[in-house]
C-alpha cells in the first residue's frame, strides 16, 4: 500500500513507454534515442561539475564584482560632477572638452573600483569553494573560514596585526551575511 507513494527508480532512456500525443501510439525508445539521452545527461553533468568548480565560482564572482564595482563608481561619479570644488578644473573649457574630461575620469574610476570589487569577490568565492571542498561540508563555518582567510590576504601589505583584524572583520561580516541568507523564512500561510 505504501509503495504507491514512492517515486519509482527509472534508468534514463529506459522509461516506461508513453503514448504519442498526436497518434496515441505507444512505442519504446530505440537504442539510438537511449544513447542520445545518456549523452545529453553526461553533458549536463559535466556542465554542472564545471559550474561548481572553484575556478568557475571565482570567475563568476569576480565578473559580478567587477560589474557591481563599476556600477557603484558610475553612480558616485554622477555626484562628483556637481561638486563645487570640481567645477574649478572645468573653467575655460567648452562642453565637448568638459565631457571628454568627465567621461575619461568616470571610465578610470569605474575600472579601478570594478577591479577592486572583482578581486575581492573572486578571492572570497574561490576561498569559500576550496574550504567547502576541503571540509566536505556545507555550513556557515565555510563562510567564516573563507572570510578569515580573505580578510587576511587583503590586509597582507599592512602587517600582521592588520591581517588579524582584517580577517576577523571579514569573517564577522561573512558570518552575519551568511546567517541572514540561511535563515528560515516564516510561513505566510498560517
Amino acid at each position: 500500500m505504501a509503495t504507491q507513494y514512492l517515486t519509482p527508480f527509472v534508468v534514463p532512456g529506459y522509461e516506461p513507454p508513453s503514448p504519442d500525443p498526436e497518434t496515441g501510439e505507444v512505442r519504446t525508445k530505440t537504442e539510438d534515442e537511449r544513447r542520445e539521452i545518456i549523452s545529453q545527461m553526461k553533458q549536463i553533468r559535466l556542465v554542472q561539475e564545471g559550474m561548481e568548480s572553484p575556478v568557475a565560482k571565482a570567475a563568476i564572482s569576480g565578473a559580478m564584482g567587477f560589474g557591481i564595482g563599476a556600477f557603484f563608481s558610475l553612480m558616485g561619479s554622477s555626484f562628483t560632477i556637481e561638486d563645487p570644488l570640481q567645477r574649478e578644473q572645468y573653467a575655460g573649457m567648452n562642453t565637448r572638452q568638459k565631457a571628454k574630461v568627465i567621461f575619461g575620469d568616470m571610465g578610470k574610476s569605474m575600472w579601478r573600483q570594478g577591479k577592486g570589487f572583482g578581486m575581492v569577490g573572486a578571492l572570497y568565492a574561490g576561498t569559500e569553494c576550496v574550504v567547502e571542498g576541503f571540509r566536505a561540508k556545507n555550513d556557515i563555518y565555510n563562510s567564516i573560514y573563507a572570510g578569515l582567510i580573505s580578510g587576511a590576504v587583503l590586509a597582507r601589505n599592512s602587517g600582521p596585526r592588520a591581517m588579524v583584524l582584517g580577517g576577523m572583520g571579514f569573517a564577522a561580516f561573512s558570518a552575519a551575511i551568511d546567517s541572514y541568507m540561511r535563515r528560515d523564512t516564516p510561513d505566510e500561510d498560517a
